[in-house]
């Protein structure tokens, strides 16, 4: 299974893209139980949207003691600043995160 939230993108290979926060939440509540092979994050999602309520869900669920079963998460924006806070967040947890390059 692998997931997206990208306001723009394609994201080719994807199984299941959302287009904001809020249906990337309910995209990652949907796949609660099972295991997803990857995840791509981008960081801006449009107007005064951005990837961090999901990433807020993420951390609570490893502060909670129960993180997502991610194999990886994929962080890729055109915004290199709001990339790295996701990625230093995202580690901070144990999430296994990288960098990477996405096209529009």
């Amino acid at each position: 299974m692998i997931l997206g939230i990208d306001d723009l993108r394609p994201l080719p290979g994807v199984t299941r893209i959302a287009r904001t926060s809020r249906e990337g939440i309910q995209l990652l509540e949907e796949h609660r139980d099972g295991f997803i092979d990857e995840l791509w994050l981008d960081h801006d999602l449009g107007g005064d949207d951005s990837i961090m309520p999901v990433v807020t869900v993420l951390e609570e669920a490893a502060f909670n003691g129960r993180p997502f079963q991610i194999g990886v998460i994929f962080v890729h924006s055109a915004n290199p600043s709001g990339a790295e806070t996701v990625v230093r967040v995202l580690k901070r947890w144990n999430y296994q995160v990288r960098r990477a390059t996405a096209e529009i």
